[in-house]
């Protein structure tokens, strides 16, 4: 059973990201408000979901929610700051767009870079223990997701419509065979032979 909130006086916003081990494509964060009171029996950490389970969620997260917000950073970005600062990055980025302003962050992982004036706590499987961090792990998998997918039809030969741009054997032989995109992130290990 996730947990509702870390502190009940607290204005929180969960945040989770998704795509930090992908070769193609931004890296996605959420940050989410739920209402104090907002249960689903669905919800859990987006990995342990099936993408039909996290589609159903997506709206209703979307209207239940007090307030939320989605943030990207891209693959040249990714390259010249490194894959953790941009993780940290695009859930500043989800942040600033929160209509309400949160008064603490709850952080699924254990490293983050201070959002100024709002602290943050960092919770090491936090998408699995708390209910708002959950939220936001679906958010940013399911608009990660939709977003690959329409990369997709513009890239054929990457299977990302499957694959997503993680790092399967069939992505990278089709990366030796086709070469690289603008949605590669140069910095990574594209092959695995390299």
């Amino acid at each position: 059973m996730l947990a509702p909130y870390f502190n009940a006086a607290d204005i929180e916003a969960g945040c989770d990201e998704a795509g930090r081990g992908c070769l193609a494509g931004p890296v996605f964060a959420a940050a989410v408000i739920l209402p104090k009171k907002f249960t689903h029996q669905l919800l859990n950490d987006s990995k342990l979901m099936s993408e039909k389970n996290r589609d159903i969620l997506r709206p209703i997260i979307e209207k239940e929610a007090i307030a939320w917000a989605v943030g990207t950073v891209g693959p040249q970005e990714i390259d010249e700051i490194n894959i953790l600062n941009a993780s940290f990055l695009a859930m500043h980025r989800a942040v600033d767009q929160l209509k309400i302003k949160p008064t603490s962050l709850l952080i699924d992982g254990n490293r983050f870079n201070k959002y100024p004036d709002i602290p943050h706590h960092c919770i090491v499987k936090g998408d699995s223990k708390y209910l708002s961090i959950a939220a936001a792990s679906v958010l940013a998998k399911t608009y990660r997701d939709k977003y690959m997918e329409k990369a997709a039809l513009e890239n054929p030969g990457y299977d990302w419509h499957t694959n997503k741009g993680y790092p399967t054997k069939a992505h990278r032989r089709a990366i030796a065979a086709l070469g690289i995109t603008t949605h590669h992130r140069k910095s990574f290990r594209l092959l695995a032979d390299l």
